[in-house]
């Protein structure tokens, strides 16, 4: 078990921590909740770069490593539509996309094959990254501002619009980067049909 390895696990592990302490609702667990996404993120941009750099790329990094980011943003996303932030719809079209690219690769790696990251798969991971801290960054200006009693709360309908536009792109980008591991690999799924 080498760092970027151990990189990833906690990746897995600061998932449901940082779920926790979204969900409760006060200014401190809000404030720990976006330090603990932002710890986890950043162990994403270290392993992959700490094993490249090293070269002790491992199938096990190569499979877990974005799962390890799908799970940490899956659960971003999830908290942030039950706490009504953004459309549950689009959080099930990004979901829906993972458990299909995620049977995808259980299929390969069952056949001896690993699917690697596409360009545009990476491109989707740091654009849901982007999306996810930015909407931490708005729920606790939210929160700190109504505990001093100067939120405007008339700024909540234009940052609806603005969040939730801000995950359809995401969403488009989530979706094509599915649509490019399907085509790539269909030859895995019209196997499944013999």
């Amino acid at each position: 078990m080498n760092l970027p390895n151990k990189l990833t696990i906690i990746r897995i592990v600061l998932s449901p921590i940082f779920m926790v302490f979204l969900l409760i609702d006060t200014l401190y667990t809000r404030y720990i909740a976006l330090l603990i996404f932002g710890i986890a993120s950043l162990t994403d941009l270290y392993d992959g770069y700490l094993a490249r750099k090293t070269g002790v790329i491992t199938s096990f990094g190569k499979f877990m490593d974005p799962l390890a980011d799908k799970i940490l943003t899956s659960t971003a996303l999830i908290c942030f539509a039950s706490l009504g932030y953004i459309y549950t719809w689009m959080v099930l079209v990004i979901i829906g996309r993972d458990f299909i690219v995620t049977g995808l690769r259980c299929i390969a790696a069952y056949r001896g094959q690993l699917i690697l990251p596409t360009q545009v798969a990476k491109w989707k991971t740091a654009s849901q990254m982007v999306v996810i801290v930015v909407i931490l960054l708005y729920i606790n200006v939210q929160t700190t501002m109504t505990a001093l009693g100067r939120w405007d709360s008339s700024l909540d309908g234009i940052a609806w619009y603005c969040l939730n536009g801000m995950v359809f792109v995401s969403m488009t980008l989530t979706v094509s980067s599915g649509l490019d591991y399907v085509i790539k690999n269909r030859s895995i799924f019209t196997s499944l049909l013999r």
